[in-house]
């Protein structure tokens, strides 16, 4: 390895959404530093097997489809 060219690799805390902390290793911020996190396994569908829902914003997937309606989709 090259002297002086990576990162501090160090201790911080990581801040579930439940409130919910533990401590690890990381490159993130500076020793002792805390992570929030907005998203984390125990709320997130993809982790939790919730449903996952079509969402039209702004009317995107009703002009697709009326765009193709006579291609038979």
């Amino acid at each position: 390895m090259k002297a002086d060219i990576h990162p501090s690799y160090h201790f911080i805390e990581v801040k579930l959404t439940d409130g919910t902390t533990y401590r690890t290793r990381s490159t993130y911020g500076e020793e002792g530093a805390t992570l929030q996190l907005d998203v984390d396994p125990s709320t997130h569908p993809a982790w939790t097997g919730g449903a996952q829902r079509l969402m039209d914003t702004g009317g995107r997937v009703s002009k697709f489809k009326k765009k193709y309606e006579g291609l038979g989709f």
